[in-house]
């Protein structure tokens, strides 16, 4: 989503990241990470997670995809080569909820969902090519 912000944007649309964290704790990412061309609000309580359907991946269940997808090599990007990266996301495995699964909602001007993806697990995150289809579908 950052790299491809402008092109949300030109369709009349704004992205606005909701993090199961609270703003200390997303302060600390973009420091990690880097800033982001959207605001990151905060859910640490997961309220607004747990309300639009987004649930918790068991943990057993997460630890095991990810030790297949390391030895396959399909996630090799799982724990960053970048030290200060590595360290955040170790530290978040510790103290963060990094088992609740995400997703994309749409809405109009008027606060109307018009499409949405739960994510069933990491990497099952909305295409972004389908993603713009629908703010095109939808151009405010």
């Amino acid at each position: 989503m950052r790299k491809r912000v402008n092109e949300v944007e030109q369709e009349g649309f704004q992205i606005i990241a909701i993090a199961p964290s609270n703003s200390s704790y997303i302060s600390q990412f973009q420091v990690a990470f880097g800033e982001f061309p959207f605001l990151i609000a905060g859910d640490p309580k997961r309220e607004a997670y747990r309300g639009m359907g987004h649930h918790t991946m068991p943990k057993w269940k997460l630890l095991g995809q990810a030790a297949i997808g390391f030895v396959t090599r399909k996630l090799d990007g799982f724990i960053p080569k970048e030290q200060e990266k590595k360290d955040f996301v170790l530290k978040s495995m510790k103290t963060q909820d990094v088992y609740i699964q995400g997703g994309t909602w749409i809405y109009d001007e008027r606060g109307v969902m018009i499409w949405n993806h739960i994510d069933q697990s990491p990497e099952d995150h909305a295409k972004i090519d389908t993603v713009l289809d629908v703010l095109k579908k939808n151009k405010a």
